[in-house]
Parts: structure tokens; sequence; C-alpha cells
């Protein structure tokens, strides 16, 4: 996992800084994580690890499958993976893209695990608390653990509250 990371840091270090510039975080959000699932679909995995399948017929597949819903920009970065062999680094390089897009909009993300699914009153308490001790917007991801017997168990950045 962590080799992963390193190589596809780069990638999404340039592609913010290309959205950044070009005030496009929204759009770059939207067409990373339309390709990253289009690249983790069983059979485009089966086409990328194909011997048969070469370079240049796989990115044509890919782009064919994503039509107009990716920029001239983005589809010469799924031209570079693919050429590069890395095709398989766009869920990670879609992770750290959205990571350094939430550091800049100064916003978190926080899983909020529950035996069983929260009241909306519930989420915002939890939201609000979690606003005032980080100072900045946070979106909460509500997950249903059936492992857990109660209570809730709050993970954001390097934070684990655990009141399970």
């Amino acid at each position: 996992m962590a080799e992963k990371t390193t190589a596809a840091r780069p990638y999404a270090e340039a592609v913010f800084r290309l959205a950044s510039a070009r005030g496009e975080l929204k759009a770059w959000s939207e067409m990373l994580g339309f390709a990253a699932g289009v690249a983790a679909d069983p059979a485009m995995v089966r086409l990328a690890f194909d011997p048969k399948i070469g370079r240049a017929r796989l990115t044509e597949l890919f782009l064919d499958v994503c039509g107009e819903r990716l920029t001239a920009e983005a589809g010469n970065l799924i031209r570079l993976l693919i050429e590069n062999r890395r095709l398989t680094l766009l869920p990670e390089i879609t992770a750290l893209y959205e990571g350094l897009r939430a550091e800049a909009e100064k916003r978190l993300e926080a899983t909020v695990a529950s035996a069983y699914p929260l009241e909306e009153a519930q989420l915002k308490n939890i939201e609000q608390a979690l606003k005032r001790k980080f100072g900045r917007e946070v979106h909460l991801v509500p997950q249903v653990d059936k492992a857990l017997l109660g209570g809730v168990v709050i993970r954001c950045r390097d934070l684990v509250i655990d009141g399970s």
C-alpha cells in the first residue's frame, strides 16, 4: 500500500496543481472518480492484464468507455498511466487528490460507524462537535457496522474516537 501511495503521489499532486490553477477542482474530482470506477471494473482489469491487448488498444478501449466524461487533459492522464503500466494506481491517485482538495478547501471527511443507522440530529451533533474541534467544515460518512454492539466509532484523519 505504501508503495502505491508513493508511486501515485506525483500524479495526484500534478493533477491537483492543474485543477487548482484552472479552478476545476470539482470537475477533476468527478473525472477521477469516474475513471477510477472504470479502471476498477473487473472487465477492464482483465483487459489491463491481458498480454494480447496492447497499450494503444487498452487506451482506446478505456477512453471509449469514458466517452465525453473526460476532458482532453484527463484523457492524457489515462494515456500516461497506461503507457507507464500504472493504470492500477488510479484509485490511489483519486484518493490522494481528494485529500489535497479537502485540505485546500479546508474541509475534512470523517467516518462515523455505528451498530444502527444514526438519526439526522445525531449526525448533526457529531458534525458540529468535530467542526469545533478542527476549526473547519466536516463531511460525515455514516457507516453501519454490525460488529459494534452500541455507540459510535469516529475516524477523522489520524484521530479515532471509540465510543462503542
